[in-house]
């Protein structure tokens, strides 16, 4: 699948977000201002101002809305969650080349809140994948312990975890040692 450039970062944005919620004995890692100031820097998310308490809420609020869509039984449902996320963010597309980047549309209106452009932007971005019929690369990671999400950009939909050095590989070798200790009983 040929995703552009924006679109790809857009994506990753996305999935980040999403892996910000709290886990299992994992913490909210945007548990105040502090930590989304940083996952806005992190992530190069320009034209934000000063960031407060209701950036917060509304950002989490956002998170929670790319769960639901991501959580989505059919192209139908996303669509309209991504709709509406789109829609309540203000979608003003415009061209733009700043910071040294070509040419590339950004969703969101010029001084929109931090949750408007996430919402805009990467809603945008999921609705790429929609369009292309491609809803089921939208998923979470199928180790036991982790339900990360990701997209999966393999090129035949194949990838069942978050990263494959990490989650793929330690269910691999609790597998292997599975196999040869029941072949040593």
């Amino acid at each position: 699948m040929l995703i552009p450039h924006d679109t790809r970062i857009a994506l990753d944005t996305v999935v980040d977000l999403m892996n910000t919620a709290p886990r299992g004995d994992r913490d909210d890692e945007l548990g105040d201002v502090q930590a989304l100031q940083s996952f806005v820097h992190a992530h190069k998310i320009s034209d934000v101002g000063t960031l407060g308490p209701d950036d917060l809420r509304a950002v989490l609020e956002v998170r929670e809305r790319f769960t639901a869509v991501f959580s989505a039984p059919d192209a139908r449902i996303a669509a309209t969650l991504i709709n509406q996320l789109v829609a309540g963010a203000g979608t003003t597309p415009q061209l733009t080349d700043h910071d040294g980047y070509d040419w590339h549309v950004h969703y969101f209106a010029p001084g929109a809140s931090v949750a408007d452009h996430l919402a805009a932007d990467c809603g945008m971005a999921l609705a790429v994948i929609v369009v292309a019929g491609e809803q089921e690369r939208l998923r979470r990671c199928e180790a036991p312990d982790c339900g990360r999400a990701f997209v999966d950009l393999s090129r035949n939909r194949s990838r069942r975890y978050c990263d494959s050095r990490t989650c793929g590989n330690r269910l691999h070798v609790a597998a292997y040692r599975a196999r040869r200790k029941e072949a040593a009983s």
